[in-house]
């Protein structure tokens, strides 16, 4: 899946020089979509965070995470790992494969696997070993991103369980893992979109996911 991160951190600026607030900037992007964003339904009563969308090579709007809990600390911080407790949520447009808008090339189908993906990679972007060398860090997380790939790539395999858990009331069946880091999983709505999600401190099971009504209420 060829996309590219749209952080919130760019600070366009709007008529008269004044600049754009984070919030505006970080909401802007989700409503660019075209699909439905999924987050935790109404079960969940804790903070709710907007973290950033991901683009294809066309500029079209094809995933986005939206967080729930404590927002995760630096890396490495094991104080704080221990007693955090979040989940996000990544929603990904089910797209076929497709020419690109300017028709140079071909955009690469998003799947199941894909929300398996970006949930892996995403738990990874908050965890690495406490103890571990800073020089090793760059090459632990290759190392991992790798595998979460391979994961993602085998969602059959032995390293997957299934759980079921309601999306917009309705009973869904998840692939599921669990690392020493935490815990990934990755299904399918009726809606056109692929839910991935990912965690830590908070228990998966029990969960449940519902479409998003209003996205701007972020802000």
């Amino acid at each position: 899946m060829e996309t590219t991160s749209r952080s919130v951190a760019q600070a366009p600026t709007a008529e008269g020089g004044q600049q754009v607030p984070a919030a505006r900037r970080a909401v802007d992007g989700y409503l660019r979509a075209s699909f439905p964003w999924y987050g935790l339904d109404e079960a969940f009563t804790g903070p709710r965070w907007l973290m950033q969308v991901g683009t294809a090579a066309d500029g079209a709007v094809e995933h986005g995470s939206i967080g729930h809990g404590d927002e995760p600390s630096l890396r490495g911080d094991v104080a704080a790992e221990v007693r955090e407790r979040f989940a996000v949520v990544v929603t990904v447009a089910a797209n076929p494969s497709r020419r690109s808008a300017d028709g140079t090339g071909l955009l690469e189908a998003t799947t199941v696997s894909s929300a398996a993906w970006l949930a892996g990679v995403g738990l990874l972007s908050f965890t690495w070993p406490g103890q571990m060398d800073h020089s090793l860090r760059d090459d632990w997380l290759e190392q991992q991103t790798e595998t979460a790939w391979e994961l993602a790539d085998d969602l059959d395999g032995p390293e997957w369980s299934t759980l079921s858990l309601p999306v917009d009331g309705v009973p869904t069946p998840f692939h599921y893992r669990e690392s020493e880091y935490g815990w990934v999983l990755a299904g399918s709505t009726q809606q056109g979109v692929h839910v991935g999600a990912y965690g830590r401190g908070m228990s998966a099971y029990g969960l449940g996911f519902a479409a998003i009504k209003d996205i701007a209420a972020y802000e």
